[in-house]
C-alpha cells in the first residue's frame, strides 16, 4: 500500500543548510534529477520548524551545524534538537541527513529507530550520486543509518548523562554548579558519570584523569562537539 514517492510527478523538497552555496548547491542537484519538484529553503533551525508545519514537505535534506536564529552560530546540538522535535511531531517525515557531523545522530538513536519515515544519512564526503542515492531510499521510506559510527554498537545514553557532558565540557562546570544546574544532589551527578563511564567502557586507570577520558571518549563516540 505504501506508495513510492521517488516516482510521483510532483514532490515537495525542504532544504536547511546555512550556508548558501551549499544550500543552492544542494537545491540545483536536486532540481536536476527532479525537475517537476518543488522547492523550499530555510537556513535557521526557527524558520525550519515553522516552514515544515506551513509546508508539509516529502522530504527534508539538512545540515546538523545551524544556529537557532539568524545571526546566532551554528551548532550541531541545534541540529540534533531540530530532527528529534521534527521526529516527534511527524513521524512519517522522510528525512535525509547531509552533514560533516553525522556521528552526532548517536545522540538520538532511539528516536531515529522508532521513526515510521524514511531516514538516511548522506556525509557530505560522498559523490552527488551517492547523496542522490540516499535521497531516493528516504523517499521510499527506507532507513539507512550505516554510515554512523557508533549507532549500531550498541551505546545507549541517557538524555541526564549527555546533560551532564555539555554541562562539564561544554559550560565547564563543576560537579556542585552542574547539580545546582539540573536540581539534583552531587552524589546524584558522579552517579552519572560512573554511569556514562560504564557505556563508555571507561574505567580508573592508574596515572590517567577519568574525567579527561571521559570527554575524550565521548567525542570520538559523537555524544559532545
Amino acid at each position: 500500500m505504501q506508495q513510492v514517492l521517488s516516482e510521483k510527478s510532483f514532490l515537495k523538497f525542504m532544504v536547511i543548510d546555512d550556508h548558501e552555496s551549499v544550500l543552492n548547491g544542494t537545491v540545483e542537484i536536486l532540481r536536476k534529477n527532479y525537475p517537476s519538484a518543488e522547492f523550499n529553503i530555510a537556513t535557521n533551525a526557527s524558520h525550519a520548524f515553522e516552514q515544515v508545519i506551513s509546508y508539509q514537505p516529502d522530504l527534508l535534506i539538512m545540515d546538523l551545524s545551524i544556529p537557532e536564529k539568524l545571526e546566532m552560530k551554528a551548532r550541531v546540538d541545534t541540529g540534533i534538537q531540530l530532527i528529534k522535535n521534527l521526529i516527534e511531531t511527524y513521524s512519517h517525515l522522510n528525512i535525509v541527513i547531509q552533514s560533516a557531523h553525522v556521528k552526532t545522530l548517536v545522540r538520538i538513536r532511539p528516536y531515529i529507530d522508532n521513526h515510521k519515515g524514511g531516514f538516511t544519512v548522506a556525509d557530505k564526503s560522498l559523490s552527488t550520486q551517492e547523496m542522490l542515492t540516499r535521497v531516493d531510499w528516504a523517499l521510499q521510506g527506507l532507513t539507512h543509518t550505516k554510515d554512523i559510527k557508533g549507532i549500531h554498537s550498541g551505546l545507549e545514553v541517557k538524555p541526564e548523562w549527555l546533560k551532564v557532558l555539555n554541562l562539564a565540557f561544554e559550560a565547564g562546570l563543576q560537579d556542585k554548579k552542574i547539580a545546582e544546574n539540573m536540581c539534583i544532589s552531587e552524589r546524584m551527578v558522579r552517579h552519572y558519570w560512573t554511569k556514562l563511564q560504564d557505556a563508555l567502557n571507561i574505567y580508573p586507570e592508574e596515572g590517567k584523569n577519568i574525567r579527561i577520558q571521559t570527554e575524550i571518549k565521548a567525542r570520538i563516540a559523537g555524544l559532545i562537539d
